[in-house]
Protein backbone atom coordinates (compact mmCIF):
# COMPACT_ATOMS: atom_id res chain seq x y z
CA UNK A 1 0.00 0.00 0.00
CA UNK A 2 1.53 3.38 -1.45
CA UNK A 3 2.35 5.61 1.90
CA UNK A 4 2.66 9.49 1.88
CA UNK A 5 5.51 11.09 3.81
CA UNK A 6 3.86 10.76 6.89
CA UNK A 7 3.07 7.12 6.40
CA UNK A 8 -0.82 6.53 6.00
CA UNK A 9 -1.63 5.72 2.86
CA UNK A 10 -1.98 8.16 -0.33
CA UNK A 11 -5.54 8.96 -0.53
CA UNK A 12 -7.44 11.08 -3.26
CA UNK A 13 -11.05 12.35 -3.10
CA UNK A 14 -13.80 12.21 -6.21
CA UNK A 15 -16.40 14.65 -6.65
CA UNK A 16 -19.37 13.40 -8.59
CA UNK A 17 -20.72 16.57 -10.41
CA UNK A 18 -21.80 15.31 -13.85
CA UNK A 19 -25.88 14.45 -13.42
CA UNK A 20 -28.21 16.32 -15.62
CA UNK A 21 -30.33 16.96 -12.31
CA UNK A 22 -33.41 16.32 -14.13
CA UNK A 23 -35.96 16.44 -11.17
CA UNK A 24 -34.41 19.71 -10.48
CA UNK A 25 -34.95 21.17 -13.39
CA UNK A 26 -31.07 21.47 -14.35
CA UNK A 27 -28.46 23.71 -12.63
CA UNK A 28 -28.80 22.18 -9.24
CA UNK A 29 -24.88 22.13 -8.13
CA UNK A 30 -24.69 25.64 -8.92
CA UNK A 31 -27.82 26.85 -7.31
CA UNK A 32 -27.37 28.65 -4.09
CA UNK A 33 -27.22 26.92 -1.01
CA UNK A 34 -26.04 28.60 2.38
CA UNK A 35 -24.39 31.50 0.99
CA UNK A 36 -22.49 29.76 -2.12
CA UNK A 37 -23.25 27.24 -4.99
CA UNK A 38 -24.65 23.84 -3.88
CA UNK A 39 -21.21 22.02 -4.84
CA UNK A 40 -19.49 24.04 -2.56
CA UNK A 41 -20.72 22.20 0.47
CA UNK A 42 -18.92 18.90 -0.78
CA UNK A 43 -16.50 20.27 -1.97
CA UNK A 44 -15.61 21.73 1.57
CA UNK A 45 -15.68 18.35 3.09
CA UNK A 46 -13.36 16.56 0.29
CA UNK A 47 -10.59 19.17 0.55
CA UNK A 48 -11.35 18.48 4.88
CA UNK A 49 -10.53 14.85 3.76
CA UNK A 50 -6.76 13.55 4.38
CA UNK A 51 -6.69 13.54 0.78
CA UNK A 52 -3.95 14.87 -1.89
CA UNK A 53 -6.41 16.13 -4.27
CA UNK A 54 -10.02 16.31 -5.59
CA UNK A 55 -10.95 15.15 -8.54
CA UNK A 56 -14.58 16.47 -9.57
CA UNK A 57 -16.29 14.78 -11.96
CA UNK A 58 -18.18 17.61 -14.67
CA UNK A 59 -20.98 15.99 -16.89
CA UNK A 60 -24.26 17.76 -17.98
CA UNK A 61 -23.39 20.75 -17.26
CA UNK A 62 -20.07 20.84 -17.59
CA UNK A 63 -18.89 24.51 -17.52
CA UNK A 64 -20.86 25.56 -15.24
CA UNK A 65 -19.80 23.19 -12.71
CA UNK A 66 -15.84 23.22 -13.41
CA UNK A 67 -16.59 26.96 -12.97
CA UNK A 68 -18.10 26.66 -9.18
CA UNK A 69 -15.52 24.32 -8.30
CA UNK A 70 -12.42 26.81 -9.43
CA UNK A 71 -13.98 29.28 -7.91
CA UNK A 72 -14.63 27.37 -4.45
CA UNK A 73 -10.81 26.39 -5.12
CA UNK A 74 -9.34 29.66 -5.10
CA UNK A 75 -11.44 31.09 -2.91
CA UNK A 76 -10.25 28.71 0.03
CA UNK A 77 -6.47 28.44 -1.15
CA UNK A 78 -7.01 24.67 -2.69
CA UNK A 79 -6.78 25.99 -6.59
CA UNK A 80 -3.54 23.73 -6.81
CA UNK A 81 -5.36 20.31 -5.17
CA UNK A 82 -8.06 20.44 -7.65
CA UNK A 83 -8.62 18.52 -10.53
CA UNK A 84 -11.54 18.64 -12.85
CA UNK A 85 -11.88 15.32 -15.54
CA UNK A 86 -15.09 14.93 -17.69
CA UNK A 87 -16.89 12.01 -18.03
CA UNK A 88 -18.12 11.76 -21.64
CA UNK A 89 -20.65 9.40 -21.59
CA UNK A 90 -21.90 11.06 -18.39
CA UNK A 91 -25.65 10.41 -19.99
CA UNK A 92 -24.93 6.52 -19.33
CA UNK A 93 -25.63 7.70 -15.41
CA UNK A 94 -23.43 7.79 -12.23
CA UNK A 95 -21.40 4.85 -12.80
CA UNK A 96 -20.01 6.92 -16.19
CA UNK A 97 -18.42 9.70 -13.99
CA UNK A 98 -18.03 7.52 -11.00
CA UNK A 99 -15.75 5.27 -14.03
CA UNK A 100 -14.30 8.58 -15.29
CA UNK A 101 -12.79 9.65 -11.72
CA UNK A 102 -11.95 6.83 -10.86
CA UNK A 103 -9.43 6.16 -14.08
CA UNK A 104 -7.85 9.36 -14.15
CA UNK A 105 -6.19 8.94 -10.41
CA UNK A 106 -2.45 8.16 -10.12
CA UNK A 107 -1.19 4.75 -9.98
CA UNK A 108 0.32 5.34 -6.44
CA UNK A 109 -2.97 5.66 -5.01
CA UNK A 110 -3.58 3.77 -2.07
CA UNK A 111 -7.69 4.90 -2.18
CA UNK A 112 -10.50 7.18 -2.72
CA UNK A 113 -13.37 8.23 -0.96
CA UNK A 114 -16.16 9.39 -3.65
CA UNK A 115 -18.70 12.31 -2.53
CA UNK A 116 -21.48 13.14 -4.62
CA UNK A 117 -22.00 16.70 -5.69
CA UNK A 118 -25.56 16.99 -4.11
CA UNK A 119 -24.59 15.82 -0.62
CA UNK A 120 -23.47 19.94 1.04
CA UNK A 121 -23.82 18.91 4.49
CA UNK A 122 -21.08 16.04 5.48
CA UNK A 123 -19.63 16.40 8.27
CA UNK A 124 -15.96 16.35 8.92
CA UNK A 125 -15.87 14.26 11.69
CA UNK A 126 -16.31 11.23 9.62
CA UNK A 127 -13.42 12.15 7.74
CA UNK A 128 -10.72 10.82 9.52
CA UNK A 129 -11.92 7.63 10.96
CA UNK A 130 -12.93 6.70 7.26
CA UNK A 131 -9.09 7.11 6.13
CA UNK A 132 -7.98 5.28 8.85
CA UNK A 133 -10.05 2.05 8.73
CA UNK A 134 -8.09 2.04 5.01
CA UNK A 135 -5.12 2.22 6.29
CA UNK A 136 -5.99 -0.50 8.86
CA UNK A 137 -6.34 -2.63 5.06
CA UNK A 138 -9.96 -2.52 5.08
CA UNK A 139 -11.09 -2.78 0.75
CA UNK A 140 -13.63 -0.13 2.13
CA UNK A 141 -15.52 1.88 4.63
CA UNK A 142 -18.74 4.32 5.16
CA UNK A 143 -20.30 6.30 7.60
CA UNK A 144 -24.03 5.60 9.04
CA UNK A 145 -26.44 7.41 10.70
CA UNK A 146 -29.43 5.74 12.51
CA UNK A 147 -29.01 2.70 11.17
CA UNK A 148 -28.56 3.96 7.22
CA UNK A 149 -25.53 3.64 5.71
CA UNK A 150 -24.60 6.92 3.87
CA UNK A 151 -21.75 8.94 2.15
CA UNK A 152 -19.03 9.58 1.52
CA UNK A 153 -17.41 5.80 1.09
CA UNK A 154 -14.10 5.14 0.59
CA UNK A 155 -12.12 2.78 -1.76
CA UNK A 156 -9.24 0.70 -1.29
CA UNK A 157 -7.36 0.44 -4.39
CA UNK A 158 -7.80 -3.29 -4.78
CA UNK A 159 -11.67 -2.03 -5.43
CA UNK A 160 -10.79 0.20 -8.54
CA UNK A 161 -11.56 -2.51 -11.28
CA UNK A 162 -14.81 -3.39 -9.45
CA UNK A 163 -15.64 0.49 -9.74
CA UNK A 164 -14.32 1.09 -13.09
CA UNK A 165 -16.86 -2.23 -14.77
CA UNK A 166 -20.05 -0.33 -12.89
CA UNK A 167 -21.97 0.76 -16.16
CA UNK A 168 -25.79 2.24 -15.50
CA UNK A 169 -27.32 4.94 -13.60
CA UNK A 170 -26.44 2.88 -10.80
CA UNK A 171 -23.13 3.68 -8.07
CA UNK A 172 -21.57 1.24 -5.85
CA UNK A 173 -23.93 0.75 -3.87
CA UNK A 174 -23.68 -3.28 -4.55
CA UNK A 175 -20.00 -3.29 -4.33
CA UNK A 176 -20.45 -1.80 -0.74
CA UNK A 177 -23.04 -4.60 0.11
CA UNK A 178 -20.54 -7.19 -1.15
CA UNK A 179 -17.56 -6.23 0.85
CA UNK A 180 -19.59 -5.40 3.75
CA UNK A 181 -17.58 -2.69 5.36
CA UNK A 182 -16.64 -1.38 8.42
CA UNK A 183 -19.20 1.48 9.41
CA UNK A 184 -18.21 4.78 11.04
CA UNK A 185 -20.76 6.31 13.62
CA UNK A 186 -21.54 9.63 11.99
CA UNK A 187 -22.60 12.65 14.42
CA UNK A 188 -25.68 13.88 12.51
CA UNK A 189 -27.52 13.12 9.17
CA UNK A 190 -25.48 15.02 6.88
CA UNK A 191 -24.56 11.63 5.25
CA UNK A 192 -27.61 10.87 4.40
CA UNK A 193 -28.90 14.40 3.36
CA UNK A 194 -29.27 15.23 -0.43
CA UNK A 195 -30.89 17.48 -2.41
CA UNK A 196 -33.08 16.08 -5.11
CA UNK A 197 -35.21 19.47 -5.70
CA UNK A 198 -35.58 22.71 -4.90
CA UNK A 199 -37.33 22.74 -2.32
CA UNK A 200 -34.54 20.76 -0.54
CA UNK A 201 -32.61 23.74 -0.58
CA UNK A 202 -34.44 25.29 1.97
CA UNK A 203 -34.46 22.07 4.41
CA UNK A 204 -30.60 22.56 4.40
Amino acid sequence: MTRGVDHRPVLEAVVLAAGSARRFGGGKLVAQFAGGALLDGALAAAFAAPVRSVTVVTGADAPAVEAAARAFGERTGNAERLRVVHASDHAEGMAASLRAGIASLRLDVAGAFVFLGDMPRVPHAVLEPLAELIAQRHAAAAPVFQGRRGHPAVFARALFPDLTALSGDHGARAILDRVSPPLVEAPDDGVLFDVDAPGDLAAG
